[in-house]
């Protein structure tokens, strides 16, 4: 399972920028100046404990999960400039699995705000009002058929109807008190009937704040001032320096990670932000492994050993038989699987057992 990332922001906030320093990019920053054609590119997810597994075993292939992220071919201009997100743009963002809104926060005068001054919070706060309205006005057109509907409606299907749009006015009247739907508490049937719609502030979003290298020392101040403000469960605050990152990333390993430790930086840009971005989405890691293989696949939190067989292939959840389970740490303190099964580690679940971060997974099937 790869997550699927979209990039959003105003013009000159730096998207594609961002966009090249996580997925080792080298598209040129100016070329959507006249377009809207998506930037599109992949990244591996930074996944340490994927090393002990292929050491303990001595796999020659690791195989990592996937990030795949979409640089949108157009700009989120003000509510007041636009009237809410345009429908290429929306269509765009429609399949992503969560946001990054990139705001920019450094100063270069040959690069003109859009806004003509720097602010921060302002600029945040437009964003969030461009994504609100974007779910107000796709509400607004369904509950205009569903009146249509109701009024043509047999009697089994008036209830239904009747049910959908006191969903979307309960809704609606959230989004207008500056509520994203993110925040709410959805009960499931009411998550199902909305699921097609892809409402914009239903989806996590990661704040990315584009800053100077000269900030870098305040990144920490910064992102707590920031978080104490706009983030919330499902919606966090990333400060990090675009252009430095984008450098970084095309260099190798070792040299990147020697000026990173000038920088005072612990980890890539890449790592800080799809670590956030996980945890946002509420995706966890289970591992499996062969004679030549030792791989890692991300997958909800909450999901099912049968759900995980589906994911590594089809014919394993339709021939599941049972799945069987250890944390990696307790597998590398075994040493092997003969070790774990010998101490009573190696636990066989069926496949109701809710998969847990750190699992090692086999499963047995017969097709």
């Amino acid at each position: 399972m790869s997550i699927n990332i979209g990039i959003i922001g105003l013009s000159q906030s730096g998207k594609t920028t961002v966009f090249n320093a996580l997925t080792s990019g080298k598209v040129h920053t100016a070329s959507h100046a006249g377009g809207l054609a998506p930037h599109m590119g992949i990244a591996h997810v930074p996944e340490a404990r994927l090393k002990k597994l292929a050491d303990l075993f001595h796999t020659p292939k690791v195989v990592f999960p996937e990030a795949r992220y979409i640089d949108v071919g157009a700009s989120v201009k003000s509510l007041v400039e636009d009237k809410g997100i345009g429908g290429e743009l929306l269509n765009q963002l429609s399949t992503v699995d969560t946001l990054i809104i990139v705001i920019r926060a450094f100063k270069d005068d040959s690069i003109p705000h859009p806004q003509v001054s720097l602010d921060i919070k302002r600029d945040i706060s437009t964003l969030n009002m461009e994504l609100v309205f974007s779910d107000l006005a796709i509400m607004e057109r369904r509950l205009e058929k569903l009146e249509t509907s109701l009024k043509a409606a047999k009697s089994g299907e008036h209830q239904h109807l009747l049910q959908e749009k006191e969903i979307l006015l309960g809704f609606k009247n959230e989004l207008q008190n500056d509520k994203p739907l993110r925040t709410l508490n959805i009960e499931s049937a009411a998550a199902r009937m909305i699921a097609n719609f892809q409402f914009l502030t239903a989806k996590p979003a990661l704040i990315v704040v584009n800053i100077d290298e000269e900030q870098i020392p305040q990144t920490a101040l910064l992102e707590a001032e920031l978080k104490e403000q706009f983030a919330d469960a499902r919606c966090g605050v990333v400060a990090l320096c675009a252009k430095l990152e984008m450098e970084l990333a095309q260099l190798e390993e070792d040299a990147a990670a020697e000026f990173r430790q000038e920088y005072g930086l612990k980890e890539s840009g890449l790592e800080r932000v799809i670590k956030t971005s996980y945890e946002l989405s509420d995706l966890i890691t289970f591992f499996t492994f062969t004679e030549t293989e030792a791989r890692a696949w991300a997958i909800t939190r909450g999901a099912t050993a049968l759900k995980a067989a589906g994911k590594i292939h089809t014919d394993m959840e339709k021939g599941f038989i049972r799945a069987e389970c250890i944390s990696l740490d307790e597998l590398v303190e075994c040493g092997s699987t003969a070790e774990a099964r010998k101490r009573g580690l190696l636990r066989v679940e069926g496949k109701d057992y809710v998969i847990q971060d750190g699992d090692v997974v086999t499963i047995l099937f017969n097709v």
